[in-house]
């Protein structure tokens, strides 16, 4: 039997410890932005879920109802927290959202939000689809949100950060101009595909993870983004990194938790050396001040 190998050709491996150093402006050492999903679900399918035992069921009040509270609650209450602290979020949004919420639009045009393209909504994934089925979704996702929000995205994540082999290429068709959905990386980098980069995003330093996967309290999380965000300070002495805080409205949006995501900001708004940004932000800046390569990669990648 022949064993196929396929290789990851998306990106080339690269060492932070190899690379030239990354300056953000105004001599930050640290961007951090906050990655809102804004996300539809539809009635009649699973998603994700906080009580397996009904998930499969159709309808399932529990868990839909858990995920409905996003839009009709929660959404609400972290965007007056990210206006306290004079954030603006970069939207992770489901063109969806565009139909079934246009409160939320208006909301975030009204606060010149980042608008990046999250699929048509999260209980679709264009993983199986052939490649004219995938151009024609993803047209439609990137030109469903434009004519709403005003602005076409510049960035992309899936739902669930699911992609094909040829996400990349089409994004880049469409006039955008990196990712999300590789989670592997404290900084920008290229892809292999030209004009398209990988941003750092985090599915650890995500709500989802912390507060349903791992059933951690709110002072366990303020206390995670602390460390998350001490960490890559020292670590960007060598070159800035990127510091991705991910929220889900019907996680961090319930009204216990709403005091933590208020602390947890407190500490990174007042943090120096912070530059409080979006990811459209952070992929220009860096498209634009592409560090080149070290000496050291060519002969790492020849002997490999």
């Amino acid at each position: 039997m022949t064993i196929v190998v396929m290789e990851n050709e998306l990106y080339d491996y690269s060492a932070i410890v190899d690379r030239v150093p990354i300056r953000w402006p105004g001599d930050a050492r640290v961007a951090f932005y906050v990655g809102l999903n804004v996300e539809h679900y539809q009635v009649d399918r699973p998603a994700t879920s906080i009580f397996a035992g009904t998930s499969q069921l159709v309808p399932d009040p529990l868990n839909y109802g858990w995920r409905d509270y996003g839009p009709r609650v929660g959404f609400w209450r972290t965007m007056r927290t990210l206006d306290r602290y004079g954030l603006r979020a970069s939207v992770l949004l489901n063109s969806a959202v565009c139909q079934h919420y246009p409160r939320i639009i208006e909301a975030g045009r009204a606060r010149d939000w980042a608008w990046l393209a999250h699929g048509r909504d999260n209980t679709t994934f264009q993983a199986d689809m052939s490649l004219d089925e995938e151009r024609a979704y993803l047209a439609d996702v990137v030109g469903t949100i434009e004519r709403a929000t005003g602005r076409r995205p510049r960035g992309w994540m899936g739902p669930a950060l699911t992609e094909t082999f040829n996400t990349p290429e089409l994004l880049a068709e469409l006039g955008l101009s990196y990712v999300l959905d590789w989670t592997n990386d404290d900084q920008p980098f290229p892809l292999n595909v030209p004009g398209m980069y990988s941003v750092p995003y985090s599915v650890e330093l995500n709500d989802i993870a912390l507060f349903v996967g791992q059933t951690l309290s709110g002072p366990d999380f303020v206390r995670i983004v602390r460390d998350q965000l001490d960490q890559l300070y020292a670590d960007s002495a060598d070159g800035g990194r990127v510091m991705a805080l991910a929220l889900h409205p019907f996680v961090i949006g319930q009204a216990f938790r709403a005091r933590y995501l208020d602390e947890a900001l407190d500490y990174v708004v007042n943090h120096p050396g912070v530059w409080l940004t979006t990811s459209d932000e952070i992929a220009e800046h860096y498209a634009a001040n592409q560090p080149g390569e070290t000496e050291s990669e060519p002969a790492v990648r020849a002997a490999g």
